[in-house]
């Protein structure tokens, strides 16, 4: 499996740019039967998401549940579930999506079986709203190979809403 964890504050142009560095790099692993695994959710998630659909890349979306049965998720992050739920699969993962830590904690389980992390990532130090130096570190640290993307031209923003 292919993950991706990355900033959630990613402007609309960068979305843009980062949807079509994914795609790229997805198209060898779509070629190798690899799949790439997405926690739902608006931003770099469904970017990913549909960077995964032009790549050929099958894709397994992430949905909170507890006990066995799925939970809403945050207004935001529901228009983008509802297009990540156009995936090969969805795999119920026990997590609170309105807990940071709940989060991730689901996030570590979910990067230890992969084998690989896309990281759209400055470089930046996770802080109390953005944990991607944490992940990429935690990956690193769990033998999963990470590549880091930050394309040219790259920013924080406000992400839009996903359209309904």
């Amino acid at each position: 499996m292919i993950a991706v964890v990355g900033h959630p504050d990613l402007s609309t142009s960068t979305l843009v740019l980062v949807e079509e560095e994914l795609r790229a790099r997805l198209v060898e692993f779509a070629r190798a039967g690899r799949a790439g695994l997405v926690r739902a959710g608006k931003g770099l998630p469904t970017a990913f998401g549909r960077a995964a659909r032009k790549a050929g890349l099958a894709l397994v979306t992430v949905l909170p549940s507890r006990n066995g049965v799925p939970t809403q998720l945050a207004e935001l992050d529901r228009g983008a579930a509802g297009e990540l739920l156009l995936s090969e699969r969805v795999r119920l993962v026990e997590y609170d999506p309105v807990d940071r830590g709940s989060c991730v904690t689901a996030d570590e389980s979910l990067l230890r079986h992969c084998a690989r992390v896309l990281a759209v990532w400055d470089g930046s130090p996770s802080n109390g709203r953005d944990v991607t130096a944490h992940l990429v570190a935690y990956a690193r640290s769990h033998g999963v190979d990470v590549e880091v993307i930050w394309p040219r031209g790259a920013r924080h923003g406000t992400v839009c809403r996903e359209p309904s």
